[in-house]
C-alpha cells in the first residue's frame, strides 16, 4: 500500500447536510514516517506522534535509555539534529478550496519544514500550534513532507554565552535552557534525567476549507439563582466571497442526554464575530471531588453559510461552576472557594509521567487520575517545568473532580523578558494553550511560573532577569492573555508569591518531620523522598546494582541530595533517625516508604486539624518521570507507594487525628470534616501497652460540624506513661459515623525505633470472590505498617500499610493485574510489619 493510501480526508465540521464543497476537510499526516540523523542516509521507520528517541528505540538502534547508566550513552541523540520524512497523496479537488493548510500542533522544537523541496516554514516553539499556508507547494498526486529537527545545544550554549540566564539546575544538567521554549525537565531534573528528544509530539495534518471555518470559540457563565447563562463568542475566518454573510448556530444538551437539546440560539457572524447566548434552567452544578458530582454539558457551535448548510463545527465540553481562588487577608490563608463553599485542597504535585510524551495514552491519564482520586484527593498541581499537557488529563479531571493548579511551563531560572522576539513567542504559546484549555471546569487556577520569585538578589540581575523584567513576563504579558483569552479564569504570577508556602527545610535539611507543625496556610509544595519497589528497581538494575542503595548504579537514578551528601544517603541518614535500621536491601525500600508516609502523614494531619489557618496540603510529588528515586506517592510503573496508601487515610473526608504534647503526657484529638453536611458519630479511643494489653480506653458522641476541624478531646496519659514509658504506649483512635468506620489512627509519643515491638505472629487467610482474593490478616501482638505483597504479580490492595491490634483482623481485598490461580495467589503472598524490617527472617 502507498504511503500516501494510508492517510484518509475527514470532514471536520461535526454536523452537516452533506457533504459540501465549503466543509473544511483534514489530511491526517500521524502514523508511518521515517527518520535519519541529518545528513545521513540512514531512514529509520518512525510513528508520528512520537520521538526519535522512542523510534530508535523501536528500531533497536538504541538501549533503553531508563536502564542502569544508558541515559549517558545516549545523550548523543539530544545533540544531533534529526530530519524526518514521509509521502501522502492530495486529491484534485483538494486545489480548488481557498485555504490549504499545514496544521502542526506540536513539533519539538526547532523546526524547518520543507513540502516537495520547498521551504513553507519554521517553528521554534514546542508549546504552540503552528500553522502554514502550503497550497503552493503541494502538487496533485504524491507529495514528500520532510522537517528537520535541530539540536537545541547550539542555541543554548550561544546564547548562554552571550547572556546567561540564571538557573537552578545540578551538575548533570546543561545550561541555556531558559532560551529554547522545550519542556525544562527535558534537560533532568532533580528527580529526572537528561533525555532531550525530538520530533512531531502531536497531531500533523493538512487542513482545507473554503468559506471559512471557526477559528475561536469563547463561552463565559453568568450564574444566578437557579439558572446559569452562557454568553457564546465566535470568532471565524471568512474567506472567498464575504457579499453574503454567514451565521452561527449554537445549542446546549447535558453531556449524559447528548440528544436532548436543552436550549439553542442562531446569530449573525459579522467582520468574523457573531455572539449569542444560552440559559440553563436548574442547572446541575459541577464540584470538586467530595463536595458534590461533576455533570458535565456540550456546548455545539456550528458555522453556516448563507444558505443555512454548516460549513464548520465546533464543540466544547463545560462545567457549570464557580471556582474562585482566594488570596490571604489578615488570618485568612490563600483558598479555593467552589460555588460559594471554602473547601480544602488536599493533593499533590504532577510532574510529567514520561520523559517521552508520545509513550503517554490517555488511559494511562486516566489511571493516574483514578488513583488521586482514589486516596481522596481534590487536587492536583501541574507543575511548570513539564510540558502543557493533553486534553485527556482534564478531560479525567474533570470527570472525577480533581481541581487542577496549572503552571505555565517556566520553573526555577530566569528569563529573557528584554528579549522582544522571546516575548512574542511567549504571547502565542500562553495564547494556544488559554485557548484550547480554558473550558475545562478542572483549572482552577493559572499560575505563571513556579519557584522564579524565591531567587536570591544575587541570582536576579539587570543582565538576566530583574524585577521590571519579571513583572513585563508574568504579571503583564502572561497575566494579559489570560485576561483576553479566559476573562473569567484566576490568574497568579507564580508560586509561591501568591501566598503559597514551598518548605524544603526537612529533606534540604536539617529539620525533622515536626518542622511541619510550626507551619499553617497552603502548602502548595513539600515532600520527602523513597525508594521505590523492588520490582521497579530491578527495571533499572542488575544484581550486582542491588548490592546496596550506595551503588553508582542507585545513585545514578538519584538526582538530589543535601549538599555533598548524596540522596540516598540522606534517606538513610533520617530512617536511622525514626527507625531501626534496615536489615537488607528490599527491606531498605520498604522502609524508606513508611518513613515518607510517616512523615508526609505528620504534615497532613497537622494542616487538616489547623483548618481554616491552613487551607491546603497538597505534597510533592505524586507520580514520576522515569524509574528512580524520587519523592512520588505513585512510581513510574503505577505502582502505588506507602505514601499513596496513607493519603487514602489522611484526605479522608472525615479525619480522626491525635496532636501528642511529650512534655505533659496529653493528646488533642482532633475531629475533621470537608463534607457539606453535618453527621452524629461515635468517637472511640484506647490505650493499650506493646503486647496489645489494655491500660485505658472510653468513648464519646459527639455531633461533626461541616467543612470544619475541631478538639474534641484532650486525653491525660501522664500516668500510664509514668508506669510504663512514653514509649510503651499505643493509642488507637476509631470515628463512626452513619453505623460505619470513617476514620482510624494510631498514635505515637516517641520515636518508631524506640518502641521494642514483639514478634507480631502475623497469619493470613485467604479467600476467592468475584472482585479478587480477599486476604485476612490477623495479628498476636501489636502490628505497625502492616503490607501485603506478591512475589512477582501485580496488584492494587484496598488497604495497605495499617496498623493491627491484636486479635482483631483486617480484610484486605487484592486485585490482580493478571490472572493467577488461589495457589499461585498464595504462593506468592507475603505478608509483613515494620517488625520485619529490622529483625532477622
Amino acid at each position: 500500500m502507498a504511503a500516501g493510501a494510508l492517510c484518509a480526508w475527514r470532514p471536520l465540521v461535526s454536523i452537516c447536510k452533506a457533504a459540501a464543497p465549503a466543509t473544511p476537510r483534514r489530511l491526517g499526516l500521524n502514523g508511518a514516517w521515517h527518520v535519519s540523523q541529518a545528513g545521513k542516509d540512514d531512514w529509520t521507520p518512525a510513528t508520528v506522534p512520537g520521538c526519535v528517541h522512542t523510534d530508535l528505540l523501536a528500531a533497536g538502534k538504541i538501549p533503553d535509555p531508563f536502564y542502569r547508566e544508558n541515559e549517558d550513552v545516549v545523550k548523543w541523540v539530544g545533540q544531533s539534529d534529526w530530519t524526518y520524512k514521509r509521502n501522502f497523496n492530495v486529491p484534485d479537488d483538494v486545489f480548488k478550496n481557498d485555504r490549504v493548510l499545514l496544521r502542526c500542533e506540536g513539533l519539538d522544537t526547532l523546526a524547518a519544514i520543507k513540502i516537495n523541496g520547498q521551504k513553507v516554514g519554521d517553528a521554534d516553539n514546542m508549546f504552540r500550534t503552528w500553522e502554514f499556508d502550503v497550497k503552493p507547494a503541494l502538487q496533485a498526486g504524491d507529495n514528500e513532507i520532510e522537517i528537520l529537527f535541530r539540536s537545541p545545544f547550539p542555541v543554548m550554549n550561544e546564547m548562554n554565552s552571550r547572556r546567561p540566564m540564571y538557573e537552578w539546575i545540578g551538575s548533570h544538567e546543561p545550561k541555556g535552557r531558559a532560551w529554547v521554549r522545550k519542556e525544562p525537565c527535558s534537560f533532568g531534573w532533580d528527580w529526572g534525567p537528561v533525555l532531550p528528544s525530538a520530533g512531531i509530539w502531536r497531531t500533523i495534518s493538512l487542513e482545507t476549507f473554503n468559506q471559512g471555518r471557526i477559528s475561536d470559540v469563547l463561552i463565559l457563565q453568568t450564574h444566578s439563582d437557579n439558572k446559569v447563562a452562557l454568553d457564546i463568542q465566535v470568532n471565524a475566518e471568512i474567506v472567498g466571497d464575504s457579499a453574503r454573510p454567514c451565521r452561527a448556530a449554537a445549542s446546549v444538551s447535558d453531556v449524559s442526554h447528548p440528544d436532548k437539546t436543552i436550549a439553542s440560539v442562531a446569530f449573525d457572524i459579522s467582520g468574523g464575530q457573531g455572539r449569542g447566548e444560552l440559559q440553563i434552567d436548574h442547572p446541575k452544578l459541577w464540584w470538586p471531588a467530595g463536595m458534590g458530582g461533576q455533570p458535565l454539558y456540550t456546548v455545539q457551535v456550528d458555522l453556516l453559510d448563507p444558505d443555512g448548510t454548516p460549513i464548520d463545527g465546533v464543540s466544547k465540553r463545560i462545567g457549570l461552576r464557580e471556582l474562585k481562588m482566594v488570596l490571604p487577608q489578615g488570618d485568612s490563608p490563600l483558598h479555593f472557594v467552589a460555588n460559594g463553599l471554602p473547601y480544602f485542597s488536599k493533593g499533590g504535585n504532577w510532574i510529567p509521567c514520561d520523559s517521552f510524551t508520545s509513550r503517554v495514552t490517555p488511559e494511562i491519564l486516566r489511571r493516574y487520575v483514578a488513583d488521586a482520586a482514589a486516596v481522596n484527593m481534590n487536587t492536583l498541581r501541574f507543575w511548570g517545568g513539564g510540558y502543557y499537557e493533553d486534553d485527556a488529563l482534564f478531560d479525567a479531571c474533570d470527570e472525577l473532580g480533581i481541581c487542577i493548579w496549572l503552571d505555565l511551563k517556566f520553573a526555577c531560572s530566569t528569563y529573557p523578558a528584554f528579549d522582544d522576539q522571546f516575548m512574542d513567542n511567549v504571547r502565542l504559546e500562553a495564547r494556544d494553550n488559554v485557548q484550547r484549555l480554558r473550558h475545562h471546569p478542572c483549572i482552577a487556577v493559572w499560575c505563571g511560573n513556579n519557584e522564579i520569585s524565591l531567587m536570591t538578589k544575587d541570582q536576579w540581575s539587570a543582565n538576566s532577569m530583574g524585577r521590571a523584567d519579571y513583572d513585563k513576563l508574568f504579571k503583564d504579558l502572561i497575566a494579559g492573555q489570560v485576561a483576553a483569552y479566559a476573562p473569567q479564569a484566576n490568574y497568579v504570577s507564580g508560586s509561591p508569591d501568591c501566598g503559597d508556602t514551598h518548605y524544603w527545610e526537612v529533606w534540604h535539611g536539617p529539620k525533622t518531620f515536626d518542622a511541619y507543625r510550626t507551619l499553617t496556610g497552603f502548602m502548595s509544595e513539600f515532600g520527602y523522598q523513597s525508594f521505590p519497589e523492588l520490582k521497579t528497581v530491578r527495571a533499572f538494575t542488575n544484581d550486582e546494582d542491588r548490592a546496596s542503595v550506595l551503588t553508582p548504579v542507585m545513585i545514578w537514578h538519584q538526582r538530589s541530595g543535601l549538599g555533598d551528601v548524596e540522596g540516598n544517603q540522606v534517606m538513610l541518614d533520617m530512617m536511622n533517625h525514626y527507625f531501626n535500621p534496615p536489615k537488607d536491601f528490599e527491606t531498605t525500600l520498604w522502609l524508606s516508604q513508611i518513613l515518607q508516609g510517616f512523615g508526609i502523614k505528620i504534615g497532613a494531619e497537622y494542616w487538616r486539624q489547623t483548618m481554616p489557618r491552613s487551607m491546603g496540603c497538597v505534597f510533592w510529588q505524586y507520580n514520576d518521570i522515569w524509574p528512580g528515586m524520587s519523592w512520588s506517592s505513585v512510581d513510574y510503573f503505577g505502582r502505588w507507594k506507602a505514601l499513596h496508601y496513607l493519603a487514602r487515610k489522611f484526605y479522608s473526608p472525615i479525619l480522626v487525628s491525635g496532636l501528642e504534647n511529650t512534655k505533659n503526657g496529653t493528646i488533642d484529638i482532633f475531629v475533621t470534616s470537608d463534607l457539606l453536611e453535618a453527621h452524629h458519630g461515635k468517637l472511640s479511643w484506647k490505650v493499650t501497652d506493646l503486647n496489645g494489653r489494655l491500660v485505658t480506653q472510653d468513648s464519646l458522641h459527639l455531633e461533626i460540624p461541616s467543612r470544619k476541624s475541631q478538639n474534641v478531646k484532650t486525653l491525660d496519659l501522664q500516668d500510664p506513661i509514668n508506669k510504663l514509658g512514653a514509649n510503651g504506649l499505643l493509642t488507637w483512635l476509631k470515628l463512626e459515623a452513619g453505623g460505619k468506620t470513617v476514620s482510624e489512627n494510631l498514635v505515637l509519643f516517641g520515636l518508631p525505633k524506640e518502641y521494642k515491638l514483639a514478634d507480631p505472629g502475623l497469619a493470613t487467610h485467604v479467600a476467592e470472590t468475584s472482585k479478587g482474593f480477599l486476604v485476612t490478616v490477623t495479628a498476636q501482638n501489636p502490628a505497625l505498617w502492616v503490607w501485603l505483597g506478591l512475589k512477582n504479580a501485580d496488584a492494587r490492595y484496598s488497604d495497605n500499610f495499617i496498623h493491627l491490634m491484636p486479635h482483631e483482623p483486617q480484610k484486605i481485598l487484592v486485585q490482580l493485574n493478571v490472572p493467577l490461580g488461589k495457589d499461585d495467589f498464595t504462593n506468592q503472598l507475603q505478608v509483613r510489619s515494620l517488625f520485619d524490617t529490622y529483625m532477622p527472617a
